[in-house]
């Protein structure tokens, strides 16, 4: 059995971890976690996530002990800290929060020596096998095409575009020889002019309770092609990365991503 210490255990993503945790034999919630103010503190982490009582009772501060693997959903400061614990301790960690920038994700990335820790800016498998077409798709028709990425979430998303948006975008660009910071387009307003050759650009929308929409369009001349991934239920991103917690366990140190655990590449 893997003893889990989840990270953010009131928000969507950690009350759907409890509840797929829960219902797995080979897994255990032994720790469950959220910042200090949060009225979740001093709760059950099951009844929280609307399941029966766990015995585990919501706290601010990590029992480094008392856990194998460590899941964190929270915020770009919250996970650089347990990044630094677990590398302290040589504990798994994966990390699922998005918004992080190039200082934080180098920061993670040189923790990552001293324990195994998979960074994901999506924990759905289909998602992931989304990449891997894309990476396709774009050495064999990127040049020859105009690349467009529309992405949807929910209105209480605070970060854009999404972290997803932004692992399909690197997806199609690495074929190319591109980057984002150079060749991406994250805003038009007013008069743009024309659209510029190998350009890769992106549009958000925040809505309702979309759990997530992401289509890459490949657009040529007379025809375009559509990858497009939908959620409907965040239990496909708990599922991912309940299977990615599994796969950690007894790992190597090492910077690792879903396409490590799912062995697409």
């Amino acid at each position: 059995m893997i003893n889990l210490a989840i990270a953010g255990a009131s928000g969507r993503m950690g009350q759907a971890l409890i509840r797929m945790a829960s219902e797995d034999t080979a897994l255990n919630v032994s720790q469950a976690l959220e910042r200090a103010g949060s009225d979740a503190l001093g709760k059950d982490a099951g009844t929280q996530a609307g399941i029966a009582e766990l015995g585990v009772v919501i706290r601010e501060q990590l029992e480094m002990s008392d856990f194998d693997v460590m899941i964190d959903f929270t915020s770009p400061e919250a996970s650089v800290r347990h990044a630094a614990l677990c590398a302290e301790a040589g504990k798994p960690l994966l990390i699922g929060t998005t918004g992080m920038d190039a200082d934080q994700r180098q920061a993670v990335e040189q923790l990552a020596a001293s324990a195994p820790i998979v960074l994901a800016a999506n924990t759905s498998v289909g998602v992931n096998l989304c990449v891997a077409l894309l990476e396709t798709a774009s050495r064999v028709i990127g040049n020859v095409t105009d690349i467009e990425i529309v992405e949807a979430h929910h209105k209480h998303k605070v970060d854009a575009p999404s972290g997803t948006a932004l692992l399909l975008g690197k997806a199609v660009a690495r074929p190319l020889g591109k980057s984002l910071e150079k060749d991406g387009v994250f805003s038009r307003h007013g008069i743009t002019g024309a659209r510029p050759e190998g350009t890769i650009g992106f549009s958000t929308i925040r809505g309702g309770d979309i759990a997530g929409e992401h289509t890459v369009m490949f657009i040529g001349e007379s025809e375009r092609i559509e990858i497009t991934h939908r959620a409907t239920d965040r239990k496909i991103f708990a599922k991912g990365a309940l299977r990615a917690a599994s796969w950690l366990q007894g790992q190597s140190p090492g910077f690792y991503d879903m396409q490590d655990v799912l062995a697409l590449r």
